[in-house]
């Protein structure tokens, strides 16, 4: 047997509108989706047993019924045909951080299971089984920079990709909720919509001054709930912000990670440099984002490089 590895690149959300409730009971959204050049590891063993291992430096934070054991077994309910096998999932991204740590870890194994069976899994709708493991994973699936709308279900194609980025993500690591991103959109309270989001299909942007103002007008529609939910969330955003060399700070989906985007790979290194001996304790990582990131697997510590503040609408 010869394991399948797969990266899970960290999400990032680059910015995030929420239109309300659907009568589904799902939030509509828009958000502008790139991947990070750091990210989670993990392994598929073809034929062998079914089951998860996890280590890494975040192992200990995950609890509770684990996303890659669930994917098992919906691929073996509603794909009997195909081979499984045992997962090791090397754990290297902070859990429940807004960046869709394990959405991109159910996501990379089913790239590795689909990569296992070949021709066998040429009729499986890989993009369904994605939604039915959650909100996050059909992107994540996709792996490449999107505008996803509906619940996240409905992915869309950058039309010529995104132009690169250099950004620094942060987490205060502190304790969160089990419920945060349900707590966070309680507190948001969008009322309900009667129309879906009208989004284009194919999105594009001229060039990167016109990617930042994208974001900057779009913004995230969760920053204030989110910290809300987790105050420590504008502390770190203030802490990017203030940075003179920072173009844009922002957080990511339901926090508490926060991101700041940089001119260059050295301004970014510089700025988590700074961000690191100010906040010992804190989880900052420089990473490329864009349609090719080079990725690396990042460690618990505050010094990894991978290569706004609340307002009202």
């Amino acid at each position: 047997m010869t394991p399948i590895h797969e990266l899970a690149l960290a999400k990032i959300n680059l910015t995030l509108e929420v239109a309300g409730r659907r009568a589904d009971g799902y939030h509509q959204v828009a958000s502008l989706v790139a991947f990070a050049s750091a990210g989670d590891g993990v392994t598929f063993m073809p034929g062998a047993a079914s089951e998860v291992a996890v280590s890494g430096p975040f192992a200990g934070g995950l609890s509770g019924a684990n996303i890659l054991a669930r994917a098992l077994a919906l691929i073996a309910e509603r794909a009997p045909q195909l081979r499984l096998g045992s997962v090791g999932l090397d754990k290297r991204l902070p859990v429940a951080a807004g960046i869709g740590g394990g959405s991109s870890d159910a996501a990379a194994l089913l790239r590795a299971v689909r990569r296992a069976n070949g021709a066998l899994a040429d009729k499986v709708d890989w993009h369904d089984l994605a939604a039915l493991l959650g909100a996050d994973v059909p992107v994540c699936l996709a792996g490449r920079p999107s505008l996803v709308t509906g619940f996240g279900e409905e992915v869309h194609e950058i039309d010529g990709g995104l132009p690169p980025l250099q950004a620094v993500l942060v987490n205060p690591m502190v304790p969160v909720p089990a419920d945060k991103t349900a707590r966070v959109f309680r507190v948001l309270g969008a009322g309900a919509v009667a129309a879906e989001y009208a989004a284009p299909s194919q999105p594009s942007f001229a060039d990167r001054d016109a990617l930042l103002a994208f974001m900057r007008a779009a913004g995230n529609d969760l920053a204030c709930a989110a910290e809300t939910v987790v105050p420590e969330t504008g502390a770190v955003l203030a802490a990017i912000g203030a940075l003179a060399s920072c173009e844009h700070a922002a957080v990511s989906g339901a926090g508490p990670t926060c991101f700041g985007i940089f001119a260059d790979a050295t301004a970014a290194d510089l700025a988590r440099e700074a961000i690191a001996e100010k906040h010992p304790g804190w989880w900052v990582v420089a990473v490329s984002l864009g349609d090719d990131p080079v990725p690396v697997l990042t460690g618990r510590g505050n010094s990894a490089s991978a290569r706004g503040r609340c307002r009202s609408r």
